[in-house]
C-alpha cells in the first residue's frame, strides 16, 4: 500500500489554507518527497510526519515554488545531525537552479555530507526487491519537467499445498523459491518456481505529476493507474490562461483520467482564484471518482 500525503497544495504563491507545492509518498520503509515549496519543513512539522527518513527528494520541475524550500530543509535536517545521506533527483536545469539556492545558504561548492544530486531522465530512478520508481517527461513551461510513476512489483503467492505435495522443505529452500530460483532436492528432483507459485498479482500504481501544460503522449505511463495525481490550476471558463501558461484547467485533468481508465484522480495545485469546491465540481462531471487534495490530506493506495 502507498500511503500519499499532500503538504501544500497550492499554485504560485501560499493562501491562507494551502501552502506550496509538496507530498510525501510512503511505500514500506521508504519515503518520498515530491517538490518542496517555501514553508514545506513547518508543513511537515504540523502534519506530524517530521523529518525522520526523509532521504529521497523528487523536483517535478524548477520552478520557485517547488524548490524554494528545500534550501531551509536541508539546512535544518543538517543541523540537527539527522541526515546521513539524503538523493535529490531533478532535471538538469532544476539542478542547477536547486545547486544555486544551496550555494546560497552553504556558502558556493559547500554542501552538507551526504548529499547526493541525481540529473534525471526518463526511465528507472529507483528500485528495490518490492518498489520501481520512474520519471517521464511531461510538459510545461520551461526544459526538463518529469512527472514519477511508484509501481509495486507484482507479487506471486506461495502455494503451500503444493509445496508439501512435492516434498519441498520448509526454511531456506522456499525462500529461494520465492525469490524467483529453482532449488534441486536432496532425491535430483529439481523443483522450479512456477512450480509452487501462483499467478502475478496486480501491482499497485502512483502517478504523480506536478505542473502540466500537455497531455499528449503520457497515456503509457498513466494507463490504469490506481491512483493520478495532476494539477488543476484553472477552469473551463480560463482555458486561454491555462494554455498561455502551460496549465490545465480541472476538465482537462479529468479527461486525462477518463482516457488513462485510472481507479482515482487527485487534484492539487490550485488557484486562489477558485473555490475547490468548483474545481471539483468542473472534474467529476467528466470523471466522478475526483476528489481535490487539501494541505494534510493523507490517501491510501490499496
Amino acid at each position: 500500500m502507498f500511503e500519499l500525503t499532500f503538504l501544500g497544495t497550492s499554485a504560485s504563491a501560499p493562501s491562507v489554507h494551502r501552502s506550496l507545492s509538496s507530498a510525501l509518498v510512503h511505500y514500506r520503509n521508504h519515503r518520498f518527497m515530491v517538490d518542496c515549496g517555501e514553508g514545506t519543513q513547518r508543513q511537515l512539522l504540523r502534519s506530524g510526519l517530521g523529518f525522520r527518513r526523509l532521504n529521497k527528494i523528487l523536483i517535478t520541475h524548477g520552478h520557485l515554488d517547488h524548490i524554494l524550500g528545500l534550501a531551509g530543509l536541508v539546512s535544518t535536517i543538517a543541523r540537527w545531525g539527522m541526515m546521513e545521506a539524503m538523493d535529490i533527483y531533478a532535471g538538469a536545469s532544476a539542478r542547477d537552479r536547486v545547486q544555486r539556492l544551496f550555494d546560497v545558504v552553504f556558502g558556493e561548492g559547500n554542501l552538507p555530507p551526504g548529499i547526493v544530486m541525481h540529473t534525471l531522465q526518463e526511465g528507472v530512478i529507483f528500485e528495490d526487491n518490492h518498489l520501481q520508481v520512474l520519471a517521464f517527461a511531461v510538459e510545461h513551461r520551461g526544459p526538463d519537467c518529469f512527472g514519477f510513476v511508484f509501481s509495486e512489483k507484482p507479487k506471486r503467492v506461495f502455494l503451500v499445498e503444493k509445496a508439501r505435495a512435492l516434498a519441498v522443505p520448509e526454511g531456506p529452500e522456499r525462500r529461494l523459491l520465492v525469490a524467483g530460483q529453482s532449488i534441486t532436492l536432496a532425491d535430483g528432483r529439481v523443483i522450479t518456481p512456477e512450480d509452487v507459485l501462483g499467478p502475478p498479482k496486480p501491482a499497485r500504481r502512483l502517478v504523480f505529476i506536478g505542473d502540466l501544460g500537455r497531455t499528449r503522449r503520457l497515456l503509457p505511463w498513466v494507463q490504469g493507474a490506481n491512483a493520478l495525481v495532476v494539477e488543476a490550476t484553472y477552469l473551463e471558463e480560463d482555458r486561454e490562461m491555462a494554455r498561455q501558461f502551460g496549465h490545465l484547467t480541472a476538465a482537462q485533468a479529468a479527461q486525462l483520467a477518463q482516457r488513462a481508465g485510472v481507479e482515482r484522480l487527485i487534484l492539487t495545485h490550485l488557484s486562489r482564484r477558485y473555490d475547490a469546491r468548483a474545481v471539483q465540481a468542473e472534474a467529476q462531471a467528466i470523471f466522478p471518482n475526483t476528489v481535490v487534495a487539501n494541505d494534510f490530506d493523507r490517501f491510501e493506495i490499496k
